[in-house]
């Protein structure tokens, strides 16, 4: 997942929604609303953090870090970017999403299938556990752990056994999402990064359907002078607050935005 991002979902979809499998112009189909951002604060971030998963809690931002060799879990200082805490994985470990449970830190790993849980408060490793796919986001609804795996596919865990309990498919009018990677919960709705995209997918917790696709290719225009960029990777939400953080893997700030219906 280190690779460079193509064409956002937003471009493609459209075309997908137009295709027909014996080569016809299909019937006109709903259109999926799309929303575009306005910057409400820019923060200083890391640009040397390959950003995975996002978390806000308890006033700081806690953040994934992939790469084999340079993968951490971290506590920062949201108004610096300074990094307050920092826990190395082992080099054969790539990090992947993170969420928190009930004073818990829980990060996934990309192919080793083993996922970690720390204290929130001390970075201590608490235990681990397995999932037979591969790990690329997760968050939770306040019941489930939902994780992703890179397909369409999102799974709800137990949060307690990490057992799986149900599954739901995330589909655009009836078009299946491949490429979901970081998610975040937010009133009542999975926000998805889509690898390989500059856009977030809403999606519904109950039907899998998106419900609108979020497009933020343009904000990198707003990150000034970069050394290098990867897609936007990264979702935090600050319940209390009913804020939104949002950046990508390598880039040198992180926005707090909001966003609002495009029109036609």
């Amino acid at each position: 997942m280190s690779r460079t991002s193509v064409l956002p979902a937003l471009a493609v979809l459209p075309i997908l929604l137009l295709w027909h499998p014996e080569g016809k112009t299909a019937p006109p189909q709903p259109v999926t609303p799309i929303y575009d951002f306005q910057i409400v604060h820019v923060y200083p971030h890391d640009p040397d953090a390959f950003t995975q998963g996002l978390v806000f809690a308890d006033g700081f931002l806690f953040e994934s870090t992939g790469r084999n060799g340079k993968s951490s879990l971290r506590k920062i200082d949201l108004e610096t970017g300074e990094v307050l805490k920092k826990c190395i994985l082992p080099d054969e470990f790539f990090g992947e999403g993170l969420t928190q449970w009930e004073g818990n830190l829980i990060q996934l790993t990309w192919k080793s299938r083993i996922g970690f849980i720390y204290d929130r408060e001390t970075f201590q490793k608490k235990g681990e556990f397995t999932y037979a796919t591969e790990g690329w986001g997760i968050t939770h609804d306040g019941v489930s752990l939902i994780m992703s795996d890179g397909s369409s596919l999102l799974r709800f865990l137990d949060p307690v056994t990490f057992q799986e309990t149900r599954r739901l498919e995330v589909s655009d009018h009836g078009i299946p999402v491949q490429n979901l990677n970081e998610l975040e919960f937010v009133r009542g709705e999975i926000l998805a990064n889509v690898w390989r995209t500059d856009a977030i997918a809403r999606i519904s917790p109950r039907s899998g359907e998106v419900l609108g696709w979020i497009d933020l290719s343009s904000l990198r225009a707003a990150l000034g002078p970069v050394r290098q960029l990867d897609v936007v990777n990264g979702i935090a939400y600050d319940s209390k607050n009913d804020r939104i953080f949002v950046t990508g893997k390598l880039w040198p700030r992180l926005f707090e935005v909001t966003f609002k219906l495009r029109k036609p």
